[in-house]
């Protein structure tokens, strides 16, 4: 094993750039080459039915299935003229990856023969067993039909031969079995209560739509390297490896230059997206070696969402094109950043407004305040629900350590948003309004510039930070489905919305002018999520004593946290929402708690693998050849000379001894602690047992490893190190 190191080592190192030919077209031209958008739409469907999936896209309207039928012969049509053979219904099942099976368009065409066909039954409706998906127990063997149906607000797309039909995925009996199903049920909640709000400022706003731009961060590792680590190969992270002599200290490959193994798999991985409609825009080293960042321009929350999970497909594949494995795991390194996929959000209407941006006017001003207020109130009131909603066993490893937002859910504006805040908060709704004579009302509310966008600082410890015209959510971890904050993001600010217009039509009713009554809301609404604002160091204990103080949630058991959404509050909100029942809520918990207590077991199970299959075996015999040497040096040399040119050894000995005893005893006490919790029936204490009592134990037995692959030559070591993992591009 140790030869095989140093083979893909040097394999690694002769490794060349493959040479990415770009298409001769420019981007702007093969753009959604792939995609059956509107463009396509246009070109293979007869106007009528173009007409009413444009109305279904964009208004909901049901689609009947003559309608169905010729829309399905059209994207067959493209398809097949793009070398297509299958289709595939492409879902997002409670797994964090995505879910597809491959059907032919073949049928029988009665004379012993076959026919190519793709009916608009198939386009619309198909039945995968449902028992094999995460369902938390909704589902059994015995009743496991589940049904997927097509999500037209979504285009479809030709991947390889397949036309990938994105779906929704419920149970027979109608709960959401998937991220897509709530998701799209948040949005429209959001959209519906946005348009409300937004008729106290402009009567001709029909829709609000809420957009997301991610930032995806990952490492590559060379493929030999990465078939060469079983943990890394079984669990996404080393379990073991000690930190290399550099690794980011010198703050010297953040934006620095892009190897040029790693450019070309950049450029080809731009080149695939671009096709199947994936806006990427940026591309950069990020801050710990071999790790990198990609961010698309912002789209509409559904559509980003479904990119984001097929960037995240693509990008293992084209990976393994270039002779890389792409981790996506929060934290596959120790003592060096993890990764995170930072979630940009905001709301804006039809009629071309960004409700998060301030305008030129002072009643602009007010608009962009109300929606920045009420976002604060429901991160300040869900502020539990949110962390709950980033976290997993996998992003619990990033989060609050120095690197990443803490545990605890806070929101950062920046010196002049604050100020603004403020001023409100702390003159009277009278002080704000004065008579202006034959103009009308005039606000008291500071001008704020356009430069604003740039103008606010970037605090990188704040989970939830405005910077300009969006919230950035900072705690969503890179492997995560972007559907899970954003389901209770956009849920929680609908809730908000739902509040606000009720608080503010109180007042009005009670005779109130309505631009008073808005702002005497704003004010009390100021004050009272006063507590998730934070402009300081989130790192800090200080300010886990004051967040603790101020009443926010600093709960920082994983298991534990997922009790937020099962809160009456939260249940509460989702249902009075429609966005998912508690039912539904009570079997996501399930699926949280089971998928949890299965991470932290296959991690035990490979580190106890390879403790004695690798680690163990290899320090032993590296001890043998120190004995063999001391028993050689006292034949060789009068006993007092032979014992002081053996000391260094007999120490090294002892040293092996210790950690070997150490590591042996823990890994058999973690096997027998694994066996108790695997008797506890309820999934919930199950996953507390794992996280209290097994997953500790795997970073102590890490340290005493750590030790010995700094104690044991370098030739017999089997494990690809840190130095080579990190350093090798």
């Amino acid at each position: 094993m140790s030869k095989l190191r140093f083979r893909v080592v040097e394999k690694a190192f002769q490794t060349k750039p493959l040479e990415v030919t770009a298409p001769s077209e420019r981007p702007s031209e093969y753009f959604a080459k792939y995609v059956f958008n509107r463009e396509k739409m246009f070109k293979y469907l007869p106007t009528p039915v173009y007409s009413k999936l444009v109305d279904a896209m964009d208004n909901g309207v049901t689609l009947d299935r003559d309608i169905a039928d010729k829309v399905a012969e059209g994207m067959k049509r493209w398809a097949m003229e793009l070398g297509a053979t299958h289709y595939t219904h492409w879902f997002q099942p409670l797994t964090e990856g995505t879910a597809e099976k491959h059907d032919a368009f073949v049928e029988h065409d009665g004379k012993g023969g076959m026919m190519e066909e793709f009916s608009g039954k198939l386009l619309v409706q198909q039945e995968p067993d449902a028992s094999s998906f995460p369902n938390g127990g909704i589902r059994n063997t015995f009743e496991a039909r589940g049904y997927s149906a097509w999500d037209p607000s979504s285009p479809v797309f030709v991947v390889d031969d397949t036309l990938c039909i994105p779906t929704v995925f419920i149970a027979y009996t109608g709960e959401s079995l998937d991220y897509k199903t709530p998701l799209l049920k948040a949005l429209r909640a959001v959209n519906k209560t946005a348009v409300d709000v937004c008729h106290y400022f402009n009567p001709d706003v029909k829709k609000v739509v809420a957009y997301l731009g991610w930032e995806q961060e990952y490492f590559l590792v060379d493929e030999g390297l990465y078939a060469a680590r079983p943990d890394l190969l079984l669990t996404g992270r080393t379990l073991m490896g000690h930190e290399a002599s550099k690794n980011q200290q010198l703050e010297d490959h953040y934006f620095g230059a892009i190897p040029t193994r790693v450019a070309a798999f950049m450029k080809d991985l731009e080149i695939q997206a671009l096709e199947l409609g994936i806006p990427v825009k940026t591309r950069h080293n990020e801050v710990a070696p071999n790790q990198f960042e990609l961010a698309p321009i912002f789209e509409e929350c559904n559509l980003a969402v479904d990119h984001n999970m097929l960037i995240m497909s693509l990008m293992r594949k084209v990976a393994r094109t270039h002779g890389f494995r792409v981790l996506l795991h929060e934290k596959p390194f120790k003592g060096v950043n993890g990764s995170g996929k930072h979630n940009n959000w905001s709301l804006g209407t039809d009629t071309g407004i960004l409700l998060m941006a301030p305008g030129k006017t002072a009643e602009e001003n007010l608009r962009f305040i109300t929606f920045v207020v009420n976002t604060l109130m429901a991160v300040y009131r869900h502020n539990g629900l949110l962390k709950a909603s980033i976290m997993s066993a996998t992003n619990a490893h990033r989060l609050g350590a120095n690197e990443a937002p803490p545990a605890i859910i806070s929101s950062f504006l920046g010196r002049q948003l604050s100020k603004v805040l403020d001023h409100m908060e702390d003159s009277s709704t009278d002080e704000l309004i004065s008579l202006g004579g034959k103009h009308g009302m005039k606000l008291d509310i500071p001008q704020i510039p356009e430069l604003l966008i740039d103008n606010t600082d970037r605090n990188r410890t704040s989970p939830f930070a405005f910077t300009g015209n969006r919230f950035e959510f900072r705690a969503v971890g890179s492997e995560a489905n972007c559907a899970s904050a954003m389901i209770a993001l956009n849920t929680a600010v609908a809730e908000q919305l739902i509040k606000f217009k009720k608080d503010v039509d109180e007042l009005m009713e009670k005779g109130e002018p309505k631009v008073s009554a808005i702002i005497q809301v704003i004010r009390k609404y100021i004050k009272l999520c006063k507590p998730i604002r934070f402009d300081g160091n989130g790192y800090s204990d200080e300010w886990k004593e004051e967040a603790a103080r101020r009443g926010l949630d600093c709960e920082t058991s994983c298991p534990i946290i997922f009790d937020r959404y099962l809160a009456p509050e939260s249940i509460k909100m989702f249902e009075e929402t429609g966005v998912m029942t508690q039912k539904e809520l009570e079997a996501r918990n399930e699926v949280k708690w089971e998928t949890y207590t299965k991470k932290i077991q296959i991690e035990a199970r490979v580190l106890g693998d390879l403790v004695m299959n690798h680690i163990v075996p290899i320090a032993t015999e590296y001890q043998t050849k120190l004995l063999d040497n001391v028993y050689k040096m006292k034949g060789l040399f009068p006993a007092e000379e032979a014992e002081h040119l053996s000391s260094e050894n007999l120490a090294i000995i002892r040293k092996i001894s210790e950690h070997t005893i150490y590591i042996k005893e823990h890994v058999d006490a973690m096997v027998e602690a694994r066996k108790v919790a695997n008797k506890i029936a309820d999934e919930r204490e199950k996953a507390i047992a794992y996280h209290d009592n097994i997953s500790p134990m795997l970073e102590q037995i890490r340290y005493h490893i750590d030790k010995l692959e700094l104690i044991v030559d370098d030739q017999m070591w089997t494990l690809p190190k840190y130095r080579e993992l990190l350093f090798i591009r």
